[in-house]
């Protein structure tokens, strides 16, 4: 039974389970002529919770643990002289595995790997059959019980509201753990990259040229070592984040002034969704536009007043990403308006102040710190910003800070460097993970700069 089937079905027992629930509590109520200490809806959804929370915790850690299992299971299962042999890779040896019992396969396939496919079939076969039933007993036993507990004095409400509770602290949980992870991960293989790279000439290096080693390797007749240096990417990302933020701020910010402030309800409601939904476009949508539209519009608008711009520039980049993080400024700026206190407002024309005046004095500063927090929305937001950058101010690392210069960023090149088939043990491939680590630091250090100038600035309002 495939994963999702077995869901479905356990989600129709706790269905079931819900409405018989809800039943039996109302007929005892009926029956005593006494309410419940509960709604009938509660007595309803702690079966069903019982029913569908169990089975699939347990069909999540059966999965998790299965491919360790498995792992461990086929390579006991191969031969002694493959295993002892100084060639011999676990990870090649389980991806030939996978794939031919996936139906992959290519060249002629030796007898070993035909073995391990068969018995990891024959293994998989049965474990997903122990699953279904232990999944499938699991959810009829525990909608049974959360059924038998039923009755007039038992505090469902109490039990689905400690459920749910339990529920939200371990998606809490695991939002934690999966940032530890991700973080612990980049520092991880930073560390190898950083043994093979000193981290003074990666961080003030001037020159990024990963792939010269590699030209050298191949006999290209080009000598010399590869060149790390990640100052150009740095700079790059910098250069297109602030044209990016030069157009959106102003724009973003002015037009969540003009919606919550001045613009009548027809008006917004017409204007309002138009600007998100600038959010919702994708990417490279952006990227293609800025690639065929702005690109060479402003090519040709720069060569006829005599100024040299590159097919792929950062301006363009930087252009088309700022139009595509404008409602992150606007929307969230316009909220963060609309709840300053009306009071506020009224306080200011009582004294005196016009509109204008009302709303440079009073409700900008009021709302200080929720415009500052979609400012760094929209900084994170263009910072890791890739799409656009590929297709519209190239993968070149030249340091420059002229926007008529084509440029790159730290992620364009994280994504260059890991797409295909990497070596793990390079530092070409490592590389990306120093690139990200770094630029996690500095992201948080701006994030932290930011929140601390808020917090200084901020003025309190009751």
């Amino acid at each position: 039974m495939q994963n999702f089937q077995l869901i479905a079905v356990c989600l129709c027992i706790a269905t079931i389970a819900y409405f018989y629930g809800r039943a039996r509590i109302v007929k005892q109520a009926n029956i005593a002529q006494s309410r419940p200490n509960s709604l009938p809806v509660f007595y309803g959804l702690f079966p069903a919770l019982l029913g569908l929370i169990i089975p699939v915790i347990i069909i999540a850690i059966w999965l998790i643990s299965e491919s360790i299992i498995m792992d461990m299971m086929l390579l006991n299962a191969l031969p002694d002289t493959l295993t002892l042999s100084e060639e011999f890779s676990a990870s090649v040896a389980l991806a030939q595995i996978y794939n031919l019992a996936d139906g992959i396969s290519v060249g002629e396939v030796e007898g070993w790997v035909k073995q391990g496919a068969a018995q990891f079939i024959a293994w998989k076969s049965s474990s997903n059959m122990m699953m279904s039933m232990a999944a499938i007993a699991s959810s009829l036993l525990c909608s049974l019980y959360g059924i038998r507990l039923i009755g007039l004095n038992f505090r469902a409400r109490n039990a689905v509201e400690r459920i749910t509770y339990l529920g939200l602290i371990a998606c809490s949980i695991v939002a934690i753990f999966t940032t530890i992870g991700i973080v612990f991960s980049v520092i991880f293989e930073s560390i190898r990259f950083f043994r093979l790279i000193p981290p003074l000439e990666f961080l003030t290096g001037l020159t990024w040229n990963p792939e010269f080693e590699g030209a050298a390797r191949a006999g290209s007749g080009q000598g010399g070592v590869a060149a790390y240096g990640s100052i150009p990417l740095f700079v790059g990302t910098f250069l297109i984040s602030i044209i990016a933020l030069t157009v959106a701020i102003p724009i973003g910010l002015l037009s969540a002034i003009y919606l919550s402030e001045y613009a009548s309800k027809s008006t917004r409601s017409i204007v309002k969704p138009a600007l998100e939904i600038l959010a919702g476009v994708p990417t490279v949508v952006y990227g293609f536009f800025a690639a065929l539209t702005i690109a060479p519009l402003f090519k040709g608008a720069g060569e006829a007043i005599g100024l040299s711009v590159a097919s792929e520039s950062a301006l363009a980049a930087g252009f088309v990403m700022g139009i595509m993080i404008i409602p992150f400024i606007s929307s969230l700026s316009d909220d963060v308006i609309n709840s300053v206190p009306q009071s506020l407002r009224d306080a200011a024309f009582g004294l005196g102040s016009t509109k204008s005046e009302a709303v440079k004095n009073v409700v900008l500063p009021a709302a200080l710190s929720g415009i500052v927090a979609s400012i760094i929305l929209a900084v994170s937001r263009a910072v890791g910003e890739t799409m656009i950058v590929v297709m519209a101010a190239g993968l070149a690392a030249n340091l420059s800070v002229n926007p008529l210069d084509a440029v790159t960023t730290v992620t364009a090149q994280i994504v260059t460097i890991l797409v295909g088939d990497q070596e793990f043990e390079s530092a070409k491939t490592l590389s990306a993970f120093a690139l990200a680590l770094t630029l996690i630091v500095i992201t948080l250090s701006l994030n932290f700069v930011a929140l601390r100038i808020v917090k200084k600035y901020r003025e309190q309002y009751d």
